[in-house]
């Protein structure tokens, strides 16, 4: 199992805690075309010089007025940010490994009820997630991850190099980790959370500088990069690669707010020290989750893309669908209890800890 795993410094989130809100109806400068026939193909130029986005003009079926506003039942209430320290463990996370299955211009966060009104996204895990996607659609659904009661939907713009489609082949890495200092008060997803991570219409320096940010773009030794590199080594073991980190502080109130982003908030540094803690408005510790991706794309890089614009408007949307007990077992195994596990909930280096799971990644029958 890969050892190499990274969570937000204390440094990086203290200077970069301001985004652009997400704007459906903004344009931001692009490099990249949206996909042909698009709806946000009418803003893309002969020169490249914009993206826009669509407004939505419907709400989710779970939105029980319209208002954008999805209530989390029951909301989380009475918690205060931990200011605990508890004994140092190196790692306190688990991996989930999901395929992509599909890829559509959908998107049942930012445009549910809209099919084909979205740039291109891949899917992974869920394989029926799609415009008209809800939680009881996705509970109900098959999953490319290897735990089969991971149903969660998520979704990345698709790469393009030209006009071809760039799907990541093989499961693809997602952790799940502590982004806080006390990794023992972290607990799991409600089932429906959903959220974007990033900004598709932000600028190179937003991207550069979100909180989010891990490693930029990276091909054999280029790193750190806002745009993609020119050139790539055009080895077979070499793929275009990303990491790229989620917020993990919720309000405990909602599950969806109308930027698909307020209800979620980074750890803030604790004054006087270089720990990370919820901000007093987030105060709900969840999982950090890391997208991993690699795509299998190398050599020339003048014409690869993303269908939502440049390099820089990389983001990414999660859909909570995991069964409850199977998530809990694997937080309360990994996360809280300190360990860094595999999909099964299983640390090589802590083999006497056990695994949360069975050998066929399902909660243990007693």
């Amino acid at each position: 199992m890969p050892r190499r795993s990274k969570t937000l410094s204390g440094t990086l989130i203290a200077g970069a805690l301001l985004l652009t809100s997400f704007g459906l109806a903004g344009i931001a400068t692009s490099a990249g075309a949206p996909v042909p026939g698009s709806d946000a193909d009418a803003a893309f130029s002969a020169t490249h010089s914009g993206h826009t986005m669509a407004v939505s003009t419907a709400a989710s079926i779970e939105d029980p007025d319209g208002d954008g506003y999805i209530p989390a039942n029951p909301p989380v209430t009475g918690v205060e940010p931990s200011t605990a320290n508890p004994p140092h463990r190196y790692f306190h996370e688990f991996q989930a490994n999901c395929s992509a299955s599909h890829h559509a211009p959908d998107d049942p966060i930012v445009y549910p009820q809209q099919p084909g009104k979205s740039h291109d996204h891949t899917f992974m895990g869920n394989t029926t997630t799609n415009a008209n996607s809800t939680t009881a659609s996705l509970d109900a659904g098959g999953t490319t991850c290897v735990v089969p009661g991971d149903k969660s939907g998520y979704w990345v713009p698709t790469v393009y190099n030209g006009n071809k489609e760039v799907l990541p082949v093989g499961p693809q890495t997602i952790y799940y980790k502590t982004g806080v200092a006390d990794y023992t008060s972290v607990r799991p997803f409600p089932k429906g959370l959903r959220f974007v991570v990033a900004n598709p219409l932000q600028s190179a320096d937003d991207f550069r500088h979100s909180p989010g940010f891990v490693e930029g773009w990276e091909c054999g030794d280029s790193y750190f990069n806002v745009d993609f590199p020119a050139s790539c080594p055009n080895r077979a073991d070499v793929q275009l690669n990303i990491r790229f980190q989620a917020p993990s502080c919720w309000d405990g109130k909602y599950l969806d707010t109308p930027d698909h982003r307020s209800h979620m908030a980074y750890p803030v540094v604790r004054p006087g020290t270089n720990d990370n803690m919820c901000p007093t408005d987030h105060p709900v510790a969840l999982p950090m989750i890391e997208f991993k991706m690699a795509f299998p794309v190398n050599g020339d890089m003048s014409q690869v893309r993303l269908a939502s614009g440049a390099a820089w408007s990389y983001h990414y949307d999660f859909f909570n669908a995991w069964d409850d007990a199977t998530l809990k077992a694997m937080v309360d195994h990994c996360i809280v209890g300190g360990l860094q596990c595999d999909a099964r909930g299983y640390d090589e280096a802590h083999p006497e800890a056990g695994a949360a799971l069975d050998a066929n990644y399902q909660l243990p029958k007693h």
